[in-house]
């Protein structure tokens, strides 16, 4: 973008001699920006809405509008862009117009630690129209550095003109004082899931202790997967001479993919890779443990197995020649049985 620079036509103003910038120039860009408004808009709403990683928004910035920006340059604009949201959130005009028909309001707060050893980010929240008031990070989150944070969203609403009806947090010290302090006749309840995490402590350490027992009894996946795929990788080979009538199946049979040529071993492997993923799955809550949600998988794969032996030993094996049609054109032998 061009800007041409002017100066103030009245030959006895002060600021005649010296250049500006067009006043519309801050309405497509600001100073010292390599993109527009738009561009600046585009890449805050893939990063915070659709959560695009910076490669991924430089690449679509380079192959759909031609824009080269470097990784550097992507990371300082979503810095401006998060900026600029977050005094948007917390303008009291936008904050007024938002809870004018709210008639009371209930807050929050809790403690994001990334990890152990560094600052600890706490937020308020208002549930009622579930929008994040305010964040500070804290290094050490002592009664007083809490109680401010607290302080902080009385003031907001005051100026609100809305009345608090609860409070949520954990049972942190500091939650319990500051609240008590700020908040004296405000009621304070605790967060169901911590509530359910300890009550449910008990628990979850036997479903812990189930979960390493259930652990130990299943194992050996690795050498069945083994045993599987070296019994596909050697079975399109035989004792077949290639003179022989059933050498022309053989050949069309050395073709097809190992689940055709041998579709239990198939099987076995999706099994296996399904009971891997029972084990190494460690999601769960309170209320439906790890360990109980691992038991009830097994069980399913062990039902599964059953059901599949019965069909096959009451029902009648037949011939692999009809999953591939061109089989079953050419010259067929019965040969030796061979053993696996």
């Amino acid at each position: 973008m061009l800007c041409r620079l002017n100066h103030c036509p009245d030959p006895g103003c002060p600021g005649h001699a010296q250049a500006r910038s067009p006043e519309l120039e801050v309405a497509i860009a600001l100073p010292k920006w390599a993109i527009g408004w738009d561009v600046l808009c585009w890449i805050g709403h893939r990063r915070c809405s659709r959560h695009w990683a910076i490669p991924q928004i430089q690449g679509e910035l380079r192959d759909g509008y031609g824009i080269q920006l470097s990784e550097d340059s992507i990371a300082r604009y979503i810095h401006h862009y998060q900026v600029m949201l977050a005094a948007r959130q917390q303008d009291p005009e936008v904050l007024g117009r938002h809870y004018q028909s709210a008639g009371e309001i209930i807050l929050s707060i809790d403690g994001l630690q990334p990890e152990k050893g560094h600052e600890t980010l706490y937020v308020v929240r208002e549930l009622t129209r579930k929008r994040i008031w305010f964040a500070a990070p804290l290094l050490s989150a002592t009664a007083d550095e809490v109680r401010r944070l607290i302080a902080q969203a009385r003031g907001w609403a005051e100026a609100l003109g809305k009345p608090v009806a609860l409070w949520l947090s954990d049972k942190q010290d500091a939650f319990v004082t500051g609240i008590a302090a700020e908040f004296p006749d405000v009621p304070h309840r605790y967060c169901a899931n911590h509530f359910l995490r300890d009550v449910a402590k008990p628990v979850l350490g036997a479903d812990s202790h189930a979960k390493v027992q259930m652990r130990r009894k299943v194992r050996g996946l690795r050498t069945i997967e083994q045993a599987v795929l070296a019994q596909q990788k050697a079975a399109p080979r035989g004792d077949r001479t290639p003179g022989a009538p059933e050498a022309t199946v053989t050949a069309t049979a050395a073709n097809w993919p190992a689940a055709v040529v041998d579709p239990a071993g198939g099987v076995v492997l999706d099994y296996c890779a399904a009971v891997r993923g029972i084990l190494n799955d460690d999601q769960g809550g309170p209320l439906h443990p790890p360990g109980l949600r691992m038991a009830e998988a097994l069980n399913e794969v062990q039902e599964s197995i059953r059901r599949n032996l019965g069909a096959r030993k009451g029902g009648s094996q037949g011939s692999n020649s009809a999953a591939c049609p061109g089989a079953s054109k050419g010259a067929w032998t019965k040969s030796r049985s061979s053993k696996r």
